[in-house]
Formats: structure tokens, sequence, C-alpha cells
């Protein structure tokens, strides 16, 4: 694609995930981030863990939810943050279905909190404490339901699986805090949408 091609793409990612609240501004900027990652996640898991990669493409069923972010925080803004977080922890679900509980796959439940944490102003404490409430659940359904993983890993693939979801996590969770610090002044302001619809 030539260079010119490459900055008008860029050019309207950026304007598909702008938006006048830096909290929304943040959700869709992080929802297409992971929408731009999930489709190299096999090919992740075949370099670093094994060639058997279809329990991957489960994970794909949670793509459309991350690429609706975008649209659903031009409706309503509270819609627009939810759906990010139940595509966040339904996406793990998924992947614990898929890979199993040995995978490590439940660190990336530490950016769904992160995101409940920073994501709702004072007003909206209630759905925070309710995001954060949920994700713990995620993290302690799964122990109580049996049921083999779609493909058993040898003990050693289990550990560079474990490290990849580790890495994958940290760095999600790194790049949503960075994209906070980097609009916490403008988060600070009074909302610059005040007078239209809050949610």
């Amino acid at each position: 694609m030539p260079v010119n091609g490459l900055k008008q793409l860029a050019a309207a990612i950026r304007a598909h995930a702008a938006h006048l609240d830096p909290r929304a501004a943040l959700a869709n900027t992080v929802a297409l981030v992971i929408v731009s990652n999930q489709p190299f996640y096999p090919l992740y898991l075949y370099w670093a863990v094994s060639p058997e990669i279809a329990p991957a493409y489960l994970t794909f069923l949670s793509t459309p939810f991350f690429a609706a972010v975008p649209a659903a925080m031009r409706r309503s803004r509270l819609l627009g943050r939810a759906l990010l977080l139940v595509a966040g922890i339904g996406n793990t679900l998924l992947c614990l279905v898929a890979f199993g509980l040995s995978s490590g796959v439940e660190a990336f439940l530490f950016p769904c909190l992160m995101l409940a944490l920073l994501l709702f102003r004072r007003s909206e404490r209630a759905f925070s404490l309710g995001f954060i409430a949920l994700t713990f659940a995620a993290y302690l359904l799964p122990a109580a339901i049996p049921g083999a993983p779609m493909h058993l890993y040898e003990p050693a693939e289990y550990a560079a699986l474990q490290r990849l979801n580790f890495l994958s996590a940290a760095s999600l969770t790194v790049l949503i805090g960075w994209l906070f610090v980097s609009r916490l002044d403008d988060m600070s302001c009074p909302d610059r949408t005040e007078g239209a619809r809050s949610t």
C-alpha cells in the first residue's frame, strides 16, 4: 500500500476512534487496538507455543463486539464503554473454553479490571463496581465448570502459552494506562459534552 494510502487509513482510524469524551475516546482506541491484534494471535501462538492453533479461532467470535464499540459509543457513551468491558470479559471466557485453565488466559482479566476503574466517572461508580464484580466472577466461575479444552498441549507448551498470554495482557494493561495518562488533563476538566445526554 502506498505511503499516502497508509496515512489516509491511519487518519480514518483516528477519526473513527475520536470522541469529545476522553473516556469514550480511550475505550474506542482500546477496542480498535484489540481488533487489529486479534488476527495475529494465531500467528503468535504458532511461533511461540505450538503449530496447533485451532483453539485460537474461537476467540474471533468476540471480534465483532470489539469492532462495534465506536458505533455503540456514538449512540450512548455508557453503552459503548459497557460493550467494551462485556467483550473483554466474554473474550477471556472464550479463551478459557478454548485453551483451558492451564493456559494463563485469565491474565486478560487485569486489563478488564483497569478499564472498569478508569472508564467511569464518579457519578457512574455503580457501573464501575458492577463490572469489577463481574470480572472477579469471571475469574472464579470457570474453575467450577468441568470441561476439557479444545486441545491438550504439552507441559512445556502450556508454560510458553502462559508467557504469551501474560505478556499480551501486560502489554494491553500498559497501553491502557499510557492512554489514560496522556488524556488525564482532559479527564480532570469538566465534561466538554456537559449539557448533552451523559449516557
